[in-house]
């Protein structure tokens, strides 16, 4: 029998995603590479930090994720850093997500990228920006459920 998490490693994860936008679905990609990022993203040298992916054509891309260039290779055969890389969805998955994203104005963020059976995965949310009280609520309630632990822990 094999293990659920085998082979499951994660590279980079976008923890700020989390606070600025309000999760509503998440959606497993690949993503199509060449050879130097593939060994670039191994040695975790990923940034989804500034990342958005984009439907355009019927296809899915990933932006401005920052992929460090390889040293052991020369410059010559090295990636661009921020070069646009195609997401690799299903059909099914593709059109649910173009109805989302222009019928209810929704954004696509990458929350994580990792190896799934040395396969580079792309988890990716939709997401609803979050306004500054929405941010202040949340900060509120993540404050209040930390005193409500310390008080129980004391008791």
């Amino acid at each position: 029998m094999s293990d659920k998490n085998e082979g499951y490693k994660v590279i980079a994860d976008n923890r700020q995603a989390r606070y600025l936008y309000e999760i509503l679905e998440t959606y497993e990609a690949g993503i199509e590479l060449t050879g130097t990022e593939v060994k670039s993203i191994r040695a975790g040298k990923v940034n989804l930090q500034d990342g958005y992916a984009l439907l355009r054509n019927g296809e899915a891309w990933l932006i401005n994720i920052h992929i460090s260039p390889y040293n052991a290779s020369g410059q010559y055969f090295n990636h661009e850093p921020r070069r646009t890389r195609k997401l690799l969805l299903h059909r099914q998955e593709l059109r649910k997500l173009i109805g989302k994203v222009e019928q209810q104005g929704l954004t696509l963020i990458p929350l994580k990228m990792y190896l799934k059976r040395g396969w580079v995965k792309v988890s990716i949310a939709l997401g609803k920006g979050k306004k500054l009280h929405d941010k202040r609520e949340d900060l509120k309630r993540r404050q209040d459920q930390r005193d409500i632990q310390r008080a129980m822990k004391s008791y």
